[in-house]
């Protein structure tokens, strides 16, 4: 345990950014982590259980003003990382981190604080849900996605707060203006729904960024003179992957098996909609199709399950 112990402290003492020691939350991973396992406890038991008995909450209006201040907020931090080195300074296929206290290095470190604050912000999202009783919503996806980000982004922001790693968070924080922004429209009415159309696009855009992540990392594994650390090289590709294998995932089932169904089942009203017109008037009768005909039946155009009665 002393091994443990005083290898803990030369990690967080003497391998770590002095420049962020004193920073909000800085000092130890011990609260960040506590903040995350509290959120996944409140996300998946502790709100579901509170909102069980209780009817859900109206809150159109606190959507729109906290998605508009997200939006706002995603586009400051995103400015901030291109003037902080991603506008013209920084290399895209090898940037090492400065740890001076240059201007230029102290603002990106102070854009990396922020942007690793704005992974609490973000526990606003799932807060919404459970009030509201959207609880299909807090998905394991979901959950692990919100869950996991302040501590990684921790450890970004204790180490390498800069350098080649931040592409992701440039990335991100693009990604998240659009997102915002969606569900700001989403949440302003019906009468704006049809605005926003591209929400499958959204998704799409969102597995487009993790391959661009993940992509922009293991190409320095074929640069052996870039001195960037490959630990932070490996964990934010291995975020990449996995983000991009559940939200692929997640894409797979609600949109290819929507559309799969909303083809089959419109192959089955054509068909149960030319049998019925074809038979329509016939010797004077008048068709009826049953509702609860079987797909099987309705696909093979067979004429069981329709019963004739007397055109009056």
């Amino acid at each position: 345990m002393a091994t443990v112990y005083n290898w803990y402290r030369d990690l967080m003492d003497n391998r770590s950014d002095p420049r962020v020691k004193d920073w909000p939350m800085m000092s130890s991973p011990w609260p960040t982590l506590a903040a995350c396992v509290c959120y996944a406890y409140c996300s998946r038991v502790l709100g579901p259980r509170f909102m069980a008995n209780r009817k859900p909450f109206e809150l159109r209006n606190v959507l729109v003003i906290y998605n508009l201040a997200q939006t706002v907020f995603s586009a400051w931090i995103f400015y901030e990382y291109l003037m902080s080195g991603w506008w013209g300074q920084y290399n895209f296929t090898c940037q090492l981190v400065d740890y001076s206290r240059s201007p230029m290095a102290m603002r990106m470190a102070n854009t990396c604080w922020w942007y690793y604050f704005s992974k609490f912000t973000e526990f606003m999202d799932t807060l919404f849900f459970v009030l509201r009783k959207k609880n299909e919503h807090v998905s394991t996806l979901h959950v692990i996605h919100h869950g996991i980000m302040p501590m990684s982004v921790w450890f970004g922001l204790k180490f390498a707060p800069g350098g080649h790693s931040t592409f992701f968070a440039l990335l991100n924080t693009f990604v998240h203006i659009v997102m915002y922004f969606y569900y700001m429209v989403a949440a302003m009415g019906p009468k704006y729904q049809k605005y926003i159309w591209w929400k499958k696009y959204l998704t799409a855009f969102q597995m487009v960024q993790f391959v661009m992540i993940f992509t922009h990392q293991l190409q320095v594994l074929f640069r052996p003179s870039c001195q960037y650390p490959r630990v932070f090289v490996y964990w934010i590709a291995m975020h990449g992957f996995l983000f991009l294998f559940l939200f692929s995932d997640f894409y797979k089932a609600r949109y290819s098996k929507a559309e799969r169904k909303a083809r089959t089942n419109g192959l089955c009203m054509t068909v149960m909609d030319d049998s019925s017109s074809s038979l329509t008037g016939k010797n004077g009768y008048k068709q009826e199709v049953e509702s609860q005909v079987p797909s099987s039946y309705a696909s093979s155009g067979a004429d069981a399950f329709v019963r004739r009665r007397p055109v009056s």
